[in-house]
């Protein structure tokens, strides 16, 4: 079925869309929530239970397999509590419903369905009328999941690891294969071979005779190559991945992937030039994965879904994706957090979202999974932690342990942003007998590591009045750098105007292009790089930097080739994207010579 609308919500944070589906999904967008806090999941679990009269059974950490039926049971409560709105909507009179106006009002003007819709209402239908149109016609939108696949924490029983069935990304997708939902569930952060072929086990993620799925896969990617090698892997077992999902590497919300200094739109164009060769490759390997598992092959061959995401910000922007590359759907993600209908931001982090400008927006080192993080200047967990390592009391005390991955202290694995770690740390760094300026930059890489498990999942704790004793006050926020040109809080009918082009919300005029902004964010990422090596790089550094930089050199081309053709679309814009793009040039010059100039370190 084509959905109606042409954007997504994609997953932001821990919390901020944990429940964003009750809201979004009656208007059918689609959303996505985190399952990485099976704690959090089961306050809101019980949250949601109270606010609707729903009898809550505690699911407690003795209980066997307990992670996975908490996710289970929050999805499946999800889809009760949706599947009731949707029963409650579909039996409404056409022209006695408030809601039902709102949701087809959100819908771009060009579906034929809203058009029909508001016809419909002049004609004063029958009530029977009303729900034979309604059960046609009204869609829903998906409750997804996302799971990062690296954060798959080991886990212990009387100091033995388990098997990996056992690991928190193998749990949780438990969880959703076994939950009511028929949905997707999103891959992110790369590939874990050990999570898909657990993903094997489940019947829910193979076809039917008809070629329905109970539950989809979603690939997010950063290049073609990556959605190549991943689908064929899949494929292989014979999963389908239902939709390809690239986000902008650096140009995006939360954990960032630099991808070499593979821009937006080139790579777009790569999924353009070769999505029907990728479709074949992938089809040819899947039969092959089915057969092999004696497992049901379709009637029909599946096909998937192109989406893109990070950075877009005008109507302008979302409908030329959308045509010249094809894609399915367009991810709005950061300008979200200011809609306090969706994203669960509390009211001080709103007043600070609103006014964060460029150089409040920076990607930082705080993760302790070692990846590049975008984040705010002045969000209070990181003050937080600046007030703990003043006290001499630097790190947390890690209550989740979600992110507990490093090894080099413990066998069972500690979290880099704990206290544990960075005082063992700390006291290896003491033995060194460094000069006072290589301490001082030692000692603040090791306590910059914020504890984002706790962080991403406060805002919607206090935003819904719960106990925050064992969590503290401090909330962790993760916008990319588009929230600089968003400086109001909105409504979601604020944001489908905007979005559609009917409204606009960037009050600013000196917005960069899209494709601009994300070519000066990797321009000066390439740059901090450079400067970190103090004048001298090793090989594998000189690679990296060599091809970063020519990749950026290629994108450049393209982006001049494209902004050079006759483009119906940008065309009031187009002598300043043209002189955006020679002083890139001008400036990737300049670093080359930088990169030219590096001493080998051998």
């Amino acid at each position: 079925m084509t959905k109606f609308h042409s954007f997504h919500i994609p997953v932001m944070g821990i919390g901020f869309t944990a429940d964003a589906a009750l809201t979004a999904a009656p208007y059918g967008v689609d959303t996505v929530i985190s399952l990485v806090d099976d704690m959090l999941i089961e306050r809101l679990r019980q949250m949601h239970c109270q606010l609707n009269d729903i009898s809550f059974k505690p699911i407690s950490r003795k209980t066997e397999d307990f992670r996975a039926k908490r996710i289970t049971s929050y999805l499946n409560l999800i889809h009760k509590l949706l599947d009731d709105k949707y029963q409650e909507m579909k039996n409404s009179a056409l022209d006695k419903s408030r809601e039902l106006k709102e949701y087809f009002s959100s819908l771009p003007d060009s579906a034929s369905v809203k058009q029909e819709f508001f016809e419909l209402v002049k004609r004063n239908l029958p009530i029977e009328e009303s729900k034979r149109w309604l059960k046609e016609n009204l869609q829903f939108g998906s409750v997804d999941v996302n799971i990062m696949t690296k954060v798959d924490k080991p886990q212990y029983k009387n100091g033995e690891q388990l098997p990996a069935e056992n690991n928190d990304a193998h749990t949780a997708l438990k969880g959703f294969a076994e939950s009511n939902l028929s949905s997707s569930i999103v891959f992110s952060a790369g590939m874990n071979p050990s999570l898909f072929s657990y993903t094997e086990q489940f019947d829910c993620f193979y076809p039917d005779v008809n070629g329905n799925f109970g539950k989809k896969i979603i690939l997010k990617v950063s290049d073609y190559r990556s959605a190549l090698i991943q689908g064929k892997l899949l494929a292989k077992k014979g999963l389908w991945v239902s939709e390809f999902r690239f986000e902008s590497g650096l140009n995006c919300g939360g954990h960032a992937f630099a991808a070499e200094g593979l821009l937006m739109g080139p790579v777009l164009e790569d999924f353009k030039k070769n999505r029907s060769k990728l479709r074949e490759e992938l089809l040819e390997l899947f039969y092959q994965g089915l057969e092999s598992k004696n497992k049901t092959k379709p009637d029909h061959d599946p096909d998937f879904k192109l989406t893109g995401q990070g950075g877009v910000g005008t109507a302008e922007e979302h409908e030329f994706l959308l045509s010249h590359y094809e894609l399915d759907s367009i991810g709005w993600g950061t300008p979200f957090m200011l809609v306090p209908e969706i994203s669960n931001v509390d009211d001080e982090s709103i007043e600070l979202l609103k006014n964060a400008r460029e150089k409040d927006l920076y990607l930082s080192n705080i993760s302790p999974l070692g990846i590049p993080f975008n984040s705010v200047r002045g969000n209070t967990k990181d003050l937080e932690k600046e007030q703990l390592i003043q006290a001499g009391k630097p790190g947390s005390p890690c209550q989740k342990k979600y992110v507990a991955l490093n090894f080099e202290f413990t066998k069972e694995g500690i979290c880099p942003a704990s206290r544990h770690y960075q005082k063992a740390k700390i006291e290896e760094l003491k033995k060194q007998n460094l000069t006072a300026d290589e301490y001082r930059k030692a000692f603040n890489k090791i306590t910059e590591k914020s504890c984002i498990c706790v962080g991403l999942g406060t805002s919607i704790l206090k935003r819904n009045g719960l106990s925050l004793e064992k969590e503290g006050q401090g909330v962790s926020l993760c916008p990319g750098p588009n929230l600089a040109y968003f400086s109001r809080r909105m409504s979601f009918k604020n944001m489908c105007d905007h979005i559609y082009g009917r409204d606009n919300m960037i009050e600013r005029e000196d917005r960069p292009h899209v494709f601009i902004n994300e070519l000066n964010i990797f321009i000066n990422f390439l740059k901090e790089r450079i400067d970190e090596l103090e004048g001298s790089a090793d090989k594998f550094q000189m690679k990296y930097l060599r091809r970063f930089h020519s990749n950026l050199t290629k994108g450049i081309a393209y982006y001049e080739q494209l902004f050079g053709s006759t483009l119906d679309s940008f065309q009031d814009r187009m002598d300043e994207i043209r002189k955006q793009l020679k002083g890139a040039t001008t400036e990737l010059s300049i670093l080359g010579q930088d990169i030219a100039r590096l001493k080998p370190i051998t």
